[in-house]
């Protein structure tokens, strides 16, 4: 196993999400964390964590949990999604067990716990990131081995968690300030770089003669990155590739 400072080193020089996170749940499963659920929104209101396309998703979940957890809307009625939206930090699953007890989870809850357990999610720990914008928020659940009860995931915890905690946060900022489209959401070169030129001021004449294109390829080009974005206008097709890192790429 690396050393902490290796290990954070290796976060921080990563150049893509692949990278990054393929190291990331490697040395979360010499923990004994061996699935991670990553979810990070830049579009958080006071009833709704935005539309889940615009969502960054990673794990290393079975796709078939993933995509009902997600599409299903079941990570909205999670004990511990409500829980990471209140709170900062991180937080043994032994608080679900809690609320079954006392019958503090509603029906919804309920349901989202019985799914978990379908797939052998049952052990674990949720870390909830300090958010700098009313409107982004960002977590991950670490679920234990199948064969890790919650006991063995806390007495885990009680011995790594500080380092568990470090590394998750430096993997947290990292992922933040990579490039990520999402499904169907990749602008290509030349789109990202019209709206590059607009975000700096310039007007479609301005951006035809730079690019050495007409202003009709110009206006194609914002088109169909509006439309890769799902977005009506251009000011928010710049603001959605600013928050998801695809506009002044290396």
């Amino acid at each position: 196993m690396t050393t902490l400072p290796e290990q954070l080193m290796a976060l921080t020089n990563a150049q893509s999400l692949e990278e990054l996170w393929d190291m990331h749940t490697r040395r979360m499963a010499e923990y004994g964390f061996d699935r991670l659920l990553y979810g990070y929104t830049n579009y958080r209101t006071s009833n709704s964590l935005g539309d889940p396309a615009d969502f960054v998703i990673l794990s290393n979940h079975h796709k078939r949990y993933v995509e009902q957890y997600i599409d299903d809307g079941l990570y909205f009625h999670a004990p511990m999604t409500q829980w990471a939206l209140e709170n900062e930090g991180a937080c043994s699953w032994a608080r679900i067990q809690c609320m079954l007890d006392s019958g503090a989870l509603n029906e919804a809850q309920r349901r989202v716990v019985t799914f978990n357990h379908s797939f052998q999610v049952h052990a674990g720990y949720s870390i909830s990131f300090r958010a700098i914008s009313s409107r982004a928020k960002g977590a991950i659940g670490l679920t234990a081995r199948r064969d890790l009860s919650q006991e063995d995931a806390d007495a885990i915890w009680q011995k790594h968690g500080t380092d568990i905690l470090v590394m998750n946060n430096v993997a947290h900022l990292k992922i933040t300030s990579l490039p990520y489209a999402g499904p169907h959401r990749t602008l290509t070169k030349r789109q990202r770089e019209t709206l590059e030129w607009v975000g700096d001021g310039k007007t479609t004449q301005d951006i035809a003669t730079l690019m050495g294109i007409s202003r009709a390829m110009v206006e194609k080009h914002l088109r169909l990155a509006r439309q890769s974005l799902g977005v009506e206008t251009t000011a928010q097709a710049v603001l959605k590739a600013l928050l998801h890192n695809q506009m002044y790429r290396l």
